[in-house]
């Protein structure tokens, strides 16, 4: 029983000793698009992917010399421009709508980060692996936050969960500041229609996913 309690102050002492956090800022431009599951004849298709926006604050807690858990909270807008076919059963046969999609969340990033050591002086590479937690904010469709005297937002479920992979270079500056800049891919596992599409086409096995690639700059302190 005493080595076992030496063991595990040792390990204490030891993770201690490596444990560190870096705090930063990020602004983080996302090109994002949209994926389906649907049957062919809705003819679900994206029409076009957007530039849009996340800006946060990250962190870095460091377990080891060369590995950390990374998180923080960032706002990132996603979504892009779809289109599918719908049969309003007016005689007139089924019609192409088009909806430009839209929705803020803010992400809570659950993710290993691997650093290596100097590349070039003052220069590591770093590599990200796994996934955030994402809450909705608010959301538009076609630029428009009521249709019809229904609020866009509730088209859309509250949470949304992603798979992050992604790495970069760091840059350090003076003694505490560092520079860093990546590439990070988004790939969306959870459903984030909230109804609104199964039920208009009358088809439960709907879903939308999102998908997106980041450039990732940011200063850590």
């Amino acid at each position: 029983m005493k080595k076992l309690t030496l063991l595990s102050l040792f390990l204490c002492l030891s993770f201690g000793a490596f444990a560190q956090i870096e705090i930063g800022l990020m602004i983080s431009p996302t090109i994002t698009g949209n994926r389906f599951v649907a049957e062919d004849k809705y003819n679900f298709k994206q029409e076009n992917s957007n530039l849009r926006l996340g800006v946060g604050v990250v962190a870095d807690y460091f377990f080891a010399q060369n590995y950390a858990f990374g998180t923080g909270l960032i706002y990132r807008s996603k979504g892009s421009e779809i289109s599918y076919t719908y049969d309003p059963q007016d005689g007139n046969g089924p019609i192409t709508l088009t909806d430009d999609i839209a929705v803020q969340y803010i992400e809570l990033p659950l993710t290993l980060k691997l650093f290596t050591n100097e590349i070039a002086p003052a220069t590591i590479l770093y590599f990200q692996v796994g996934g955030s937690l994402n809450t909705k904010m608010a959301a538009k469709v076609n630029d428009k936050k009521v249709i019809d005297g229904e609020k866009t937002a509730k088209r859309f479920n509250l949470f949304e969960a992603d798979v992050m992979l992604g790495g970069g270079t760091e840059f350090q500056f003076g003694e505490s500041t560092k520079l860093f800049a990546g590439l990070t891919y988004h790939r969306g596992l959870s459903d984030i229609d909230n109804k609104y599409y199964s039920e208009r086409l009358s088809d439960k096995n709907i879903s939308l996913k999102n998908s997106g690639v980041s450039l990732d700059f940011g200063v850590k302190f």
